[in-house]
């Protein structure tokens, strides 16, 4: 019984090593039996940032907002403050650094000058859609960029209403789009009583904004995506179809005007996911 007991003693430590080893290998071992399970079999989901233009505001992603949520997206649409290119490239660029996680980042109209620059330097970006939309190049500034068939061209005087707003630097207003033409120009393809209600509740543009020079553009190290109206007439086709080669964009033709978001937010949203599958 005593050398039964002396070689027990003797085989302590190696029985207890390989009891250690065992428990360690059930959670492996159970892990592998577990069925893989959705979050395990596809990546997280990108958050979907939509950024609005001028003369809007976030409500004009409504429809698309309520196709990505019944997709099982994550939307967020903050507001664009149409003060400054600059500060409004920070104010969206701060935004997204709040967010974890990939994210893909949609601008329509002015708001494509300013996730341009806001998703220059932040890796979470893996993709940009552009609609109806500016997509400038280090230097350019928005305002030449709609040439000279644009609704919005011409006198500024039978284009807008100038309006002073406090702190504003010496000869800078608001703009509003006068009624005419937004609702013959900047609305078409909407009703004429909703393209009314869009230019009584229109947020305004500071004149200087539109006069900025554009920053280092995040589109030459992201992938782009754009959505082009066949039909706008704030940004004519052949210019929006020439910044978008020039992003090396895939191009969308839609038979819409400037507000595709709005009157085409199927074709929108089938646009934006498929941004989000390939990104």
């Amino acid at each position: 019984m005593k050398r039964i007991l002396v070689a027990l003693r003797r085989r302590l430590p190696l029985l207890i090593a390989i009891f250690a080893l065992a428990s360690l290998a059930v959670p492996s071992a159970v892990a592998a039996a577990r069925p893989m399970s959705t979050e395990d079999a596809y990546p997280v989901k990108p958050t979907i940032v939509l950024v609005h233009g001028a003369w809007a505001d976030g409500s004009s992603w409504n429809g698309v907002t309520e196709r990505l949520h019944e997709a099982g997206y994550l939307v967020r649409v903050p507001p664009n403050p149409l003060r400054s290119l600059a500060g409004d490239t920070e104010t969206i660029g701060d935004f997204l650094s709040t967010i974890s996680g990939p994210i893909v980042l949609v601008g329509h109209s002015y708001g494509g000058a300013v996730i341009t620059n806001a998703a220059t330097g932040n890796p979470n970006v893996r993709a940009l859609v552009y609609v109806d939309a500016f997509v400038p190049d280090e230097g350019e500034k928005v305002a030449p960029l709609v040439g000279d068939e644009s609704v919005l061209s011409g006198d500024p005087a039978l284009v807008f209403d100038f309006v002073p707003y406090p702190g504003s630097a010496q000869g800078d207003a608001d703009l509003y789009v006068k009624e005419s033409v937004f609702v013959n120009g900047f609305a078409t393809g909407l009703p004429a009583e909703a393209a009314r209600v869009l230019w009584a509740s229109q947020r305004p543009l500071a004149a200087s904004a539109s006069d900025q020079p554009s920053g280092p553009p995040a589109w030459k190290t992201i992938r782009s995506w754009y959505v082009l109206g066949t039909q706008d007439q704030v940004i004519p086709p052949d210019r929006q179809h020439a910044m978008a080669e020039r992003a090396g964009s895939a191009i969308t033709k839609v038979d819409a005007g400037h507000l595709s978001l709005i009157t085409n937010p199927d074709e929108v949203t089938s646009v934006i996911v498929n941004a989000v599958e390939h990104s």
